[in-house]
């Protein structure tokens, strides 16, 4: 791992996942900094997450080491994994020194001008953690459903979470917020575990509308059957967590 120490720390830290994103990477940091430089000029790091299986033939953990040796505003984060996405997650977190902290996939399912969208959004009406929600998916059917019935179960087992779209990136969030995260998951559940502890701390969370683009042709994406049972058991389980927290305060 790759760091890069800077005087005054920035205002917005942007982790981007970029697990097995390849060459593609280049095309996705490339728009970024342009948008970044527009936007957020001086102001901003990226944190480039590319973890790996030990022994795998993944080109990702050398390009983003190669991208952050061009620019003193990136950060690479090459570890052997030890978990899945919350665990890359979490590591991009770790190493992230804004005031602001974004995170976002580097597969371009989302529209990369969503992230200065969520982020002047937070700032103007002073949001704890502002995200998205999909209002068009460009994924198929089976992704649909399987997320509008991922929701209603939310909606159910954790009343007054105020979110139409768990799972949509990019989330920004400030310092303060994430200091009071205690993030543990290490699959992919770990945007609920971050919406959850939302809820029980009474963040102030605010959300916009975007348009989910899908691969179109890309890698596939990585959620299987396994992972959705997975979902759903973590669901309970943190219910439990939550009932039990509630307990202990009162």
């Amino acid at each position: 791992m790759s760091e890069k120490i800077q005087n005054v720390l920035p205002d917005l830290s942007v982790v981007v996942l970029c697990y097995r994103s390849g060459i593609l990477a280049y095309e996705f940091v490339d728009e970024l900094t342009k948008l970044m430089s527009e936007r957020v000029p001086n102001d901003y790091e990226l944190v480039l997450v590319g973890n790996y299986h030990q022994g795998s033939d993944d080109p990702t953990p050398q390009i983003v080491q190669e991208i952050s040796r061009c620019s003193k505003n990136i950060i690479a984060v090459t570890l052997p994994k030890e978990g899945m996405m919350g665990w890359d997650m979490r590591s991009g977190l770790n190493a992230a020194t804004g005031m602001h902290i974004a995170v976002i996939d580097g597969d371009k399912q989302m529209p990369i001008e969503d992230l200065v969208r969520v982020y002047e959004f937070l700032k103007k009406g002073q949001y704890d953690l502002v995200k998205t929600y999909r209002i068009t998916r460009g994924d198929g059917l089976w992704r649909k459903t399987v997320s509008f019935v991922y929701n209603l179960l939310f909606k159910i087992l954790f009343p007054g979470l105020k979110s139409k779209d768990i799972n949509s990136k990019p989330k920004v969030f400030t310092r303060k917020a994430f200091n009071k995260f205690d993030l543990k998951n290490d699959d992919w559940f770990i945007d609920a575990e971050m919406m959850i502890q939302a809820r029980r701390y009474h963040f102030k969370i605010g959300e916009i509308p975007t348009h989910f683009l899908g691969l179109g042709g890309r890698r596939p994406s990585f959620v299987r059957f396994p992972a959705i049972l997975q979902f759903l058991k973590n669901m309970f389980v943190y219910r439990f967590k939550e009932t039990m927290y509630r307990k202990i305060k009162s």
